[in-house]
C-alpha cells in the first residue's frame, strides 16, 4: 500500500516522514553513502505533492546512484573532475518520480561503475550496512546500503557485471536486473553501453517489482515479445551448478541450504555444467570487451591527469589500457560470447530448466582485504554475475539466510535467479518464493512484502490476454498445467453474467460445457492472464467440443473464455447450473 494523505495535514505528514528519514540518516553516521542530499525543503515539497497526488509509489523515498541523472544534482560517477549538471532527470528517474517516488539524494559508487566492491571512490569506501569492516559490494554501493539501513524504500542502481546484484546480496536486500533494454538507459553514464542495465533495490521483491514496472517501457526501449511468459508455474525446474567454484566453504553450505529450500517448495532441481557461463564471465574484463569502457569515458581519462580530478588509480588502470584494443579483437570476443551463450542456453533447454539458480556472491571480504588485493578479489566477486548481461539474461537477487563465519562474524547470504531474456515475470516469482528476508529493520520489510506477486511485466506493458475458465483448467484442476506450462498467471475468481448454463460433458477428463442460455445463472470461474502467442498454441491444441469465445462477466465486461459446441450437450446430460460452479476434487 502506498502512503497517501489528503486535506490540510498533508504538509505535516510530509514533514514528519522526511524528518524521520533525515534523523535516521544522521543516526547511522554513514557519510560515505550519499554524495549529495537534496535540501530538506525540496524533499518536503516533493513529498507533499506525492502524498497529495497518490500514485503507485506515493511517499516512497528514493536514492539514485550518481551515474544516473537527477535534475539539479551534479552527476559525478564518483569522479569529481567528471561532474556535470544535468538539466533533466534520466528517464528511469523521471518515471519513478511521476509515480510518486521522492528523490532524497545521489549515492556513492565504484567510480564509473567499474568494480564490484564499493571501495573505488575518492569519496570513500562504502561500508556494508550491517558489517562495517567489510565491503558493501558495488558498483551500486551507496544505493544498496541506503535501502539496507532503512533510509530509503527504493534505490536506483546500474548493472553491467553484477553491480545491481552483488551489493544486494552482501546487504541482505533485493536487486532486480531486468532484461537488457526494457528500462531506458537515457541519462545514465555508460560503463559498457551494450550491456548496461538500470536496476532496482528494495527490501522485498514485491516493492522492487512494482518500481521496476514503473521504470520499464516507453520510447526507445525493447518491446516485449508476444510470447512473454508471466509465471514459472508450480514444480518449475531450476538448474544449479554441478560444481561450485571460488566459494568460501561456509558460503557453499549456505547455497546448499537454499537449494534444499527450493526442493522443499516443490521445485525440481537439476545440475548444469557452468563452464560456458564462467568462460563468458572471464571475457568481460580479461578480453577485448573492456574496450567499451574506454569508449565510454576513456577520452576523459586521457585528457585529465590533474590529481584534483579524483580519478581512482585502479579504475584508470582497468580502462585506460583498453585504448589499444583492436576492433578485430573486440569482434572476435563478441563472437566467442555468442557461441558460449548458444551453448549455455541449449543446455538449459535440454534440461528443461525454467531458470538458473546460482549464489550471488561467493564470499564477503573486508575493506582491508580488498585494499591488499583489489583486482583478484574483485574478479572473484563476479564469478556468478559477470556472464548474465553478456548472455542477455534477466536476474533477481534475493536474501536467503546468513553465513556464520566464526570469528569474522555473520554475513548476509543470497542467491540469484537467472532467466532467459523477457522471462522477468517467472524469474521474479521464483525469487519471491525463495527469499528469506532478514529480521525487520528500522522501517520493516515494507508494506507489500506479502500476498500475490503480480508479474511486473504485465504492469510494464507486456502483451497479454485474459482467459476465463470454468472447469478442469481452474487452479487445482487436472488441466491447470496446460496454462501454467505456458507461463499463464492466475488472477483470481470471477463470475459470469446470469446468461449461462453448465452441463457435464462426456470427456476425459470430465469437463463442463458452458452455453449461453436465456434462462441461465451466474457461474463461478477464474481469470488467468496469458501471452497472445501462448493463447494461440493453447487454442491450437484445444480438443473438440471445447471452444474459446467471448464470455460476458457479472460486471458487464467481456473476456475470452471457455464454451462448447451446442451439439456436445446431449439429451439427459447432467445440468450443473444450480451448483453455480464446476466441482473440483
Amino acid at each position: 500500500m502506498s502512503r497517501t494523505a489528503t486535506g490540510p495535514d498533508v504538509r505535516d505528514t510530509a514533514e514528519a516522514l522526511v524528518d524521520d528519514v533525515l534523523a535516521r540518516l544522521a543516526a547511522v553516521d554513514r557519510p560515505e553513502v550519499f554524495l549529495h542530499l537534496r535540501s530538506r525543503e525540496e524533499v518536503i515539497a516533493d513529498m507533499t505533492a506525492s502524498l497529495a497526488a497518490g500514485g503507485p509509489l506515493a511517499g516512497k523515498m528514493l536514492a539514485v546512484k550518481n551515474n544516473v541523472d537527477v535534475a539539479g544534482v551534479a552527476t559525478t560517477a564518483a569522479c569529481p573532475g567528471f561532474a556535470y549538471p544535468p538539466d533533466q532527470d534520466a528517464v528511469a528517474v523521471a518515471r519513478l518520480r511521476a509515480a510518486g517516488a521522492v528523490v532524497l539524494g545521489a549515492t556513492n559508487l565504484d567510480q564509473f561503475a567499474t568494480g564490484l566492491v564499493g571501495t573505488r571512490s575518492p569519496y570513500g569506501a562504502v561500508r556494508a550496512a550491517h558489517r562495517p569492516a567489510h565491503i558493501s559490494g558495488g558498483s551500486s554501493s551507496g544505493s544498496a546500503v541506503a535501502v539496507a539501513l532503512g533510509i530509503c524504500d527504493l534505490a536506483i542502481g546500474t548493472d553491467t557485471a553484477g553491480s545491481g546484484r552483488i551489493p544486494a546480496a552482501l546487504n541482505g536486500i533485493v536487486g532486480i536486473k531486468p532484461t537488457l533494454g526494457v528500462v531506458s538507459t537515457e541519462g545514465v553514464v555508460p560503463a559498457c553501453a551494450s550491456y548496461d542495465c538500470v536496476t532496482m533495490f528494495a527490501r522485498d521483491v514485491h516493492t522492487a517489482a512494482r518500481a521496476t514496472a514503473v521504470m520499464a517501457g516507453g520510447e526507445g526501449t525493447r518491446a516485449w515479445p508476444t510470447d512473454t511468459p508471466l509465471e514459472a508455474g508450480p514444480a518449475a525446474t531450476l538448474a544449479v551448478p554441478r560444481e561450485l567454484v571460488a566459494m568460501a566453504p561456509s558460503w557453499a553450505e549456505a547455497f546448499t541450504d537454499a537449494v534444499d529450500r527450493a526442493r522443499a517448495l516443490g521445485y525440481r532441481v537439476v545440475e548444469i555444467d557452468l563452464d560456458p557461463f564462467l568462460a563468458a564471465a572471464r571475457l568481460l574484463y580479461d578480453g577485448a570487451l573492456v574496450a567499451e569502457r574506454y569508449e565510454a569515458v576513456g577520452e576523459f581519462l586521457d585528457s585529465t591527469r590533474d590529481p584534483d580530478a579524483g580519478v581512482d588509480p585502479i579504475v584508470d588502470g582497468i580502462i585506460a589500457p583498453a585504448r589499444d584494443i583492436a576492433a578485430v579483437d573486440l569482434l572476435r570476443d563478441r563472437r566467442k560470447v555468442e557461441a558460449l551463450r548458444r551453448e549455455a542456453i541449449a543446455e538449459l533447454d535440454r534440461l528443461g530448466a525454467t531458470a538458473l539458480l546460482v549464489p550471488t556472491a561467493p564470499f564477503h571480504p573486508t575493506i582491508a582485504e580488498v585494499a591488499a588485493d583489489p583486482i583478484a578479489l574483485n574478479s572473484r566477486m563476479g564469478t556468478y554475475t559477470n556472464f548474465c548481461n553478456l548472455f542477455d539474461m534477466c536476474a533477481v537477487a534475493v536474501p536467503t539466510g546468513e553465513v556464520d563465519e566464526g570469528d569474522r562474524g555473520t554475513s548476509a547470504f543470497g542467491v540469484t535467479v537467472v532467466g532467459r531474456p523477457f522471462h522477468d515475470g517467472p524469474v521474479a516469482g521464483i525469487a519471491a518464493d525463495l527469499a528469506v528476508y532478514p529480521a525487520a529493520g528500522p522501517r520493516g520489510r515494507g508494506d507489500s512484502a506479502t500476498g500475490p506477486l503480480v508479474p511486473w511485466p504485465l504492469r510494464a506493458g507486456a502483451p497479454a490476454v485474459d482467459l476465463v475458465v470454468f472447469g478442469a483448467h481452474r487452479r487445482g484442476g487436472p488441466l491447470e498445467h496446460q496454462l501454467t506450462a505456458r507461463g499463464a498467471t492466475w488472477r483470481g475468481p470471477v463470475r459470469s453474467s446470469a446468461d449461462y448454463r453448465m452441463y457435464r460433458l462426456d470427456t476425459e477428463p470430465p469437463k463442463p460445457g458452458v452455453l449461453r442460455h436465456p434462462d441461465g445463472a451466474e457461474l463461478l470461474g477464474e481469470r488467468w492472464t496469458i501471452s497472445p502467442a501462448a493463447l494461440g498454441s493453447f487454442l491450437d491444441e484445444l480438443p473438440r467440443p471445447m471452444q474459446l469465445g467471448r464470455v460476458t462477466l457479472a460486471d458487464g465486461t467481456e473476456s475470452v473464455g471457455f464454451g462448447c459446441e451446442p451439439t456436445a450437450v446431449t439429451p439427459g446430460a447432467d445440468d450443473l447450473t444450480d451448483l453455480g460452479e464446476w466441482p473440483l476434487g
